[in-house]
């Protein structure tokens, strides 16, 4: 799935934000996609590959793709 080209509605960038604001701002972005858009999110908490993939799993919102460039996490979410 990694060689699939992913193009983003959304870009929410959380760079330099600790938990639990990844989380927290992720949950506001979706709300305004519609079902079947996709959200890039960046990240530089550490904690967010587990974060992001606990939420994917409770919320139904489908984790496309998560990959570390450098120190920034690049996820790519598909709104259920």
């Amino acid at each position: 799935m990694n060689d699939l080209i992913l193009k983003e509605d959304v870009l929410l960038d959380c760079t330099g934000l600790l938990c639990p604001w990844p989380i927290a701002k992720t949950t506001q972005a979706m709300k305004t996609l519609e079902s079947g858009q996709i959200l890039k999110l960046i990240a530089t908490d550490a904690g967010s590959p587990p974060d992001i993939a606990a939420w994917s799993r409770q919320t139904g919102n489908e984790l496309l793709r998560s990959s570390e460039e450098g120190e920034k996490f690049i996820f790519f979410l598909r709104k259920a």
